[in-house]
C-alpha cells in the first residue's frame, strides 16, 4: 500500500488569497470578486483565474455571481498563515522592539517563508501571546481562534464607555496617529459627544479629550458597553452570592450555637 503524499506547500499568492477570503467571510457573506480584489489591492480581472484554481484545489467553494467561501482545508490553511503573521508581529514588537506601526509589512514578507515550527518557537519565546500588537487574536496551534464580532468606536452612542480591543493594522500612518492619541488595545475610552453632520467625535482617553473623525473611528474596534456592564454585573453577582453563602453559614452557625446553649440549660 502506497503512503499518501503530503499536501504540496501553498504559494504566497494562494496564502494571501485565503487570508483575504477568511477576513471577508467574517461578515457572514461569501467573498465577492470585487471585494477580494480590493482587499489584495489588485485588478478584479486577475482574481477570477485564481478563484477558479483555488476551487480546483478544494480550498474554496465558489458560486458564480455569489462569491467564495473557504472549505475546511482552506480555512485551516488561512488560519495557519494568519497565525504565522500575527506571531511574527508579536515577536518583532516584544523581542526586537519594533514599534506597532512597523511590524505589519515585515510580517507580510516573513509569513510565507517562516516554518510552522519556527513560528511555534517564536511564540514560546515571548510567552505564547494571545493577541498581536494591534489586538488581533492569534490562532492557536490547533486552529482555534477568538472570532467574536466587535463594535467599532463609531458605533458607540454618546456617553458610552468601552475598552479598545483591536486596531486595524494595514496603514502605519494611521497606527502612528492613533498611538499619539493614546488609542491602543487595552485603553478605556468614553464617547463625550459627536459633532453633527458627520463631524468629529470627542473621545475621553485616560484624562485627555481627543477628537477623531468617524472614518478613523471605524478602524478602532472595541468591547461593546454591554459586555463591560455585564462583566461588572457578573462580578457583583458573584460577590453577592459569595456574601450570601457566608451570611448563610454564619446564620447556620449562630443557630447551632443557640441550640447548644439551650441544651446546656436543660
Amino acid at each position: 500500500m502506497t503512503a499518501a503524499r503530503p499536501a504540496p506547500a501553498l504559494t504566497a499568492p494562494v496564502e494571501d488569497y485565503l487570508k483575504a477570503i477568511y477576513e471577508l467571510e467574517r461578515s457572514g457573506n461569501p467573498a465577492g470578486t470585487t471585494e477580494i480584489a480590493a482587499a489584495l489591492r489588485i485588478a478584479p480581472a486577475s482574481v477570477s483565474g485564481m478563484v477558479r484554481r483555488l476551487a480546483e484545489q478544494g480550498l474554496i467553494a465558489h458560486e458564480p455571481y455569489r462569491g467564495a467561501r473557504l472549505t475546511d482545508d482552506g480555512r485551516r490553511a488561512a488560519l495557519r498563515t494568519i497565525r504565522r503573521h500575527r506571531v511574527i508581529e508579536a515577536y518583532l514588537a516584544q523581542a526586537l522592539g519594533y514599534p506597532w506601526d512597523g511590524v505589519h509589512d515585515e510580517a507580510e514578507r516573513l509569513e510565507h517563508a517562516a516554518s510552522d515550527d519556527l513560528v511555534d518557537r517564536m511564540a514560546a519565546a515571548i510567552g505564547e501571546p494571545e493577541t498581536d500588537p494591534h489586538g488581533a487574536p492569534i490562532p492557536a496551534r490547533d486552529g482555534t481562534v477568538d472570532e467574536r464580532r466587535l463594535a467599532s468606536l463609531d458605533d458607540l452612542p454618546d456617553g458610552a464607555e468601552a475598552r479598545v480591543q483591536r486596531v486595524e493594522d494595514d496603514d502605519p500612518d494611521r497606527l502612528r496617529y492613533l498611538g499619539e492619541l493614546g488609542i491602543r488595545p487595552g485603553a478605556r475610552v468614553r464617547i463625550v459627544e459627536r459633532a453633527p453632520y458627520g463631524g468629529p467625535i470627542t473621545v475621553q482617553v485616560a484624562r485627555a479629550r481627543r477628537q477623531v473623525g468617524p472614518e478613523l473611528a471605524r478602524h478602532v474596534l472595541v468591547t461593546p458597553p454591554a459586555e463591560i456592564t455585564s462583566g461588572h454585573a457578573g462580578a457583583a453577582r458573584s460577590a453577592a452570592r459569595a456574601s450570601g453563602r457566608k451570611s448563610g453559614r454564619a446564620a447556620t452557625g449562630a443557630g447551632r450555637g443557640r441550640r447548644r446553649a439551650a441544651d446546656d440549660r436543660d
